[in-house]
């Protein structure tokens, strides 16, 4: 039975369905530091409909960078310097977040914007310094451009959505933010291990279980908020009728 299903005509389709069912999950999974990241760096705009507006120019950007990056994708991973500017560039975000001063009663903050155009190539350079990690995975699970193209585009679709939900999420829960740049950390470390030492990469489910202990703890906490309290109305005494 088995050799006949390998021996059809839609043996090719199975496993190339299959392969993007794959690829579909990892662009999820590996697409939840970098939503929360994205999202971190919308909230630099104070407007919520600039910010809405942010995300979705930088992610059409950042798509067109992807599919660069997934077509020259085997040039792009002999060159160790890629991969070394990307990490620094996730690390200076970390760096610029732990190390800047309280706003708005919160620990640490993002970068902050003036305009919408500022913040657009930050959201689109933030996604790439990312793909640098996980096109590389997807490009290890197939070697079909095509699929590897589809579950890019799949991917972008998802990180938008996640986006938007993390932006309303990071003011709902006191640590969402920090361990979402903790999970940044982890990925820009481990593209520098992979500069000096492809050999110490962790593993892909190593990486996988760490980010979502870091996201139970993020999510561990909510914003107390003050209830509300509605006022009432003293009616004044009535003074009292003299007979």
């Amino acid at each position: 039975m088995l050799d006949q299903i390998l021996n059809s005509p839609y043996h090719a389709s199975i496993e190339a369905a299959l392969v993007l069912i794959i690829l579909s999950f990892l662009e999820a999974v590996l697409s939840a530091d970098n939503a929360i990241a994205l999202a971190a760096i919308a909230q630099g705009l104070e407007d919520p409909k600039i910010q809405n507006r942010a995300l979705n120019l930088g992610l059409v950007v950042a798509y067109v960078l992807r599919i660069s990056l997934i077509l020259t994708a085997t040039w792009v991973t002999k060159f160790w310097q890629f991969e070394l500017l990307g990490a620094a560039y996730l690390l200076w975000l970390v760096f610029q977040y732990f190390t800047s001063d309280d706003d708005d009663g919160r620990e640490h903050h993002g970068p902050r914007f003036d305009s919408l155009w500022q913040a657009i190539p930050v959201i689109a350079f933030t996604d790439l310094a990312f793909s640098l990690d996980s096109v590389t995975t997807a490009i290890a699970v197939s070697q079909e451009t095509w699929l590897v193209l589809t579950g890019a585009t799949i991917g972008i679709v998802t990180l938008r959505f996640m986006a938007g939900l993390f932006i309303r999420w990071l003011d709902e829960f006191v640590h969402l933010e920090t361990a979402g740049y903790i999970t940044v950390a982890l990925v820009g470390l481990r593209l520098l291990v992979r500069v000096f030492n492809p050999d110490l990469v962790p593993p892909e489910w190593l990486m996988i279980s760490a980010i979502a202990l870091i996201f139970v703890w993020g999510f561990s906490k909510r914003t107390l908020t003050q209830p509300f309290v509605k006022s009432e109305a003293i009616e004044p005494e009535q003074s009292p009728v003299s007979e």
